[in-house]
Order: C-alpha cells, then sequence, then structure tokens
C-alpha cells in the first residue's frame, strides 16, 4: 500500500531558528520533491523573554524585539510558500509553543497577530529549564522537581495546562520528557506518571486534536518515535488520531526517520489514514476569549 507522505509539525530553518540549518525555502521544496501531499510548517514561538531564550539566540545577538520581528518575517515568507505552492502541495502555516513562564500571554499575543491556520501545542521546559537540550538541565529541572518521578508528572502536568489553556490543533511530541533519559521504559510502570499521560491523552480525544506521531526521535537513533509504546497504543484503541511529524531542522531531515517509525506504527496496529488539521480550528481561541 502506498504512503501518503504529510507532517503535522516541520518546517524549521536556518533563517528562523538558531538550531536549525538551510533556507526555508528550500525546506520546503524538498517536502515538494519527495511527494509531500501537505505539511504544515510549525517554525518555533519568539521567547517573551531573554531569560527564555536558547542559548545559540542569545549567544547570535537576538533580541525579544529583534526574535518578534524574524518571526513575523518567518510568517510572511511562510504565507507567501503557501500561494507559492497552491493547486501542488497544501501548506499549513502554523507554530510550535513553548510552555515557560509567560508563555501564555505570550501565545496568545502571536495569535492575535498572526492569525495562524494551526498550532503546534508542545512542551520544552520544566521549572523553565529545557528537559531536551542537555544533560545538565534534565537533571537541574528533575532536582528542582523533587525527583525524577515527579519530574515527568511535572512535564504531563505542564502539557495538560497547554491542552486545556490552547488546544493546539496537534500536541508535539508527546513523551519529549524522555529524550534524555535512557532508562525511560521504567517510568511507564509508575502509576502516578501513567494516570497523568492517560488523562492527557483522554484531554486530546475530548477535544479532537491529533497527536505529534514525531518522527525524529527515529532519526536521533531511538527505537520508537514520540508516543512510546503504551501510549501509541492506547491513542489506536480509542480512536485519538496519529499523524506524522518529521520536525525538520534541515533540508537532509524532511521525512527523515518516517520509514522505521511507520514500520514501528504499523506493527502496533496503526492506521495511515492521516487527519489533516482544519485550517483556523484549535488556534487558541479560549485563550483570546
Amino acid at each position: 500500500m502506498a504512503i501518503l507522505y504529510v507532517s503535522v509539525h516541520g518546517g524549521h530553518s536556518g533563517g528562523y531558528c538558531g538550531h536549525a540549518s538551510d533556507r526555508l525555502a528550500d525546506v520546503v521544496a524538498r517536502y515538494y520533491e519527495l511527494g509531500f501531499e501537505w505539511v504544515c510548517i510549525t517554525e518555533h514561538m519568539p521567547s517573551p523573554s531573554i531569560a527564555m531564550m536558547a542559548p545559540e539566540e542569545s549567544d547570535n545577538g537576538l533580541t525579544v524585539e529583534s526574535w518578534r520581528q524574524n518571526f513575523a518575517d518567518y510568517m510572511s515568507e511562510a504565507r507567501a510558500l503557501q500561494v507559492e505552492y497552491a493547486g501542488r502541495m497544501d501548506i499549513l502555516v502554523g507554530f510550535e509553543t513553548d510552555a515557560y513562564s509567560g508563555y501564555e500571554s505570550a501565545v496568545a499575543s502571536l495569535i492575535e497577530e498572526h492569525q495562524p491556520d494551526m498550532i503546534v501545542g508542545s512542551v520544552h521546559h520544566v521549572h523553565d529549564q529545557y528537559i531536551d537540550f542537555e544533560k545538565a538541565r534534565f537533571e537541574e529541572a528533575s532536582r528542582l522537581s523533587g525527583g525524577i518521578e515527579q519530574l515527568y508528572c511535572d512535564y504531563f502536568d505542564k502539557q495538560f495546562e497547554l491542552i486545556n489553556r490552547f488546544e493546539p490543533a496537534v500536541v508535539g511530541h508527546f513523551d519529549l520528557i524522555r529524550l534524555l533519559d535512557e532508562d525511560y521504559p521504567h517510568r511507564w510502570d509508575v502509576p502516578e506518571i501513567m494516570q497523568r499521560a492517560y488523562r492527557n491523552l483522554d484531554r486530546i480525544r475530548e477535544l479532537g486534536l491529533i497527536l505529534d506521531l514525531n518522527m525524529r526521535a527515529m532519526k536521533k537513533g531511538a527505537s520508537e518515535p514520540y508516543v512510546s509504546e503504551p501510549f501509541m497504543k492506547y491513542a489506536i484503541a480509542n480512536d485519538i488520531a496519529m499523524v506524522p511529524g518529521d520536525d525538520a531542522h534541515a533540508v537532509a531531515d524532511v521525512g527523515g526517520g518516517f520509514e522505521e517509525g511507520l514500520s514501528v506504527f504499523a506493527a502496533r496496529g496503526g492506521s495511515t489514514n492521516w487527519r489533516k488539521p482544519g485550517i483556523g480550528r484549535h488556534v487558541g481561541h479560549r485563550s483570546m476569549a
């Protein structure tokens, strides 16, 4: 059976992301070359404070104001590409959230100003510490939580807050908290962690959101995509939509990990009848009330 290539979470590029490379136009061209039917371009949101910037951004001289302007430039270019590829490849223009201090008003402001087609709701921080950047920051977040198991609980609580606050069309890399924890399968034996994760999945189903079947983990050498085995099986059993996202950060990343990730997904009974986010749905409307 032929695979329909799509991405609900992709399109990071060097012009607009400090840890990405290549031009956005080249990244989008690669999606087209590989035969993607549709793709969501979802650049990272600009930080509302210097303290929450990634080192590569502040080291490159970005300020809160210049990064916000850079994001506006991204939205403008992405909209132009959307028009350029119309009729050949559908492009949804959005952005990826963070969930650090001040994110609520920052996300709401970006939605109001730029009117994205959709957003990806992602958590990269707990206690304002990156949990996917370097081991030292992950360990500091764990210390602030009072231990690694509580860190997982705090991560899923923060994710639940984000889901309820913004109802994002796509929930990004659901179990990213596992990235720097080689013993993560053991965390799925902890009832307090699993209760929170299943609670979040139930809420995703209730709201009709999509889980990012994030293939970047496979590209980094993991044995399974983000949405680990217990959560993937739960989502499949409960009709929770999962759709691939390559989370591309360069031309070479486009479509990366798809074959391996989809093999895992199919082996667990997943359907490749992908659901496309509806334009204008789940872009934070509750936050603007």
